[in-house]
């Protein structure tokens, strides 16, 4: 199956390089190129892409108030969205996530990582760099309070817990099945339970959530009970 993409950039020499990275692939298909926010949610409502490459800093409607406006959008199912950045510790970047974009790359990401991270985004799956991740969260989470009270409903489960914290930590779920002792299945199902019982749509803002609760925090301890 070809997974539709849309590439927005304000700069022609970007677009064109990030166009051009992704036209050889036949299971790709660039359907159109947007020079600002504004234009990149004009062209994902009128042609329905199933990816929308976006740098996160644009004149007018930057990337972040894009992905928020796309995830109001009403379009039966709005595009992924894979933000992009010159910096690996941009605190926008943060905003992008929780706005609703499904995960990042850097500018100075090659071809290979740029197709990569369509494709895993077209799957949906989210895509996120365990380390630069951590800490751009753990920066963003220092400005949060932390209130001390459990922030899970009861209907988590605990082994639900214990693999939403690994998924906060940036683990994939090969990784998070032999930290516990479960099958990689076994453990996408958890997630899937995740994202039902907390409202969220992907691995990207199930890891929002554990640093916005606080169940996670910047020092890297898990508070509540286990």
């Amino acid at each position: 199956m070809t997974t539709r993409v849309i590439v927005a950039d304000d700069q022609p020499l970007m677009r064109s390089a990030l166009a051009m990275s992704l036209a050889p692939e036949s299971d790709i298909e660039v359907i159109g190129e947007a020079v600002d926010g504004r234009q990149a949610v004009e062209l994902a409502e009128a042609l329905r892409p199933d990816v929308l490459v976006m740098d996160i800093r644009m004149p007018g409607l930057d990337g972040i108030a894009a992905t928020r406006q796309l995830q109001r959008t009403t379009n039966p199912q709005p595009p992924r969205i894979l933000i992009i950045t010159t910096f690996d510790l941009d605190e926008y970047v943060v905003e992008a996530l929780r706005a609703g974009a499904s995960g990042f790359v850097l500018k100075d990401a090659t071809s290979e990582q740029l197709v990569h991270a369509v494709r895993v985004i077209a799957a949906g799956d989210a895509l996120l760099d365990p380390g630069v991740t951590r800490r751009l969260l753990d920066r963003y989470a220092r400005l949060l309070p932390f209130s001390g009270t459990d922030p899970l409903p009861g209907s988590v489960t605990p082994r639900e817990r214990a693999v939403l914290l690994l998924v906060a930590k940036g683990l994939s779920n090969g990784a998070i099945g032999r930290a516990l002792h479960l099958a990689e299945s076994s453990v996408k199902t958890h997630v899937g339970h995740l994202l039902a019982k907390l409202g969220q749509q992907d691995r990207v803002q199930l890891v929002i959530y554990a640093y916005e609760t606080g169940l996670v925090q910047a020092t890297g301890s898990l508070p509540g009970p286990a």
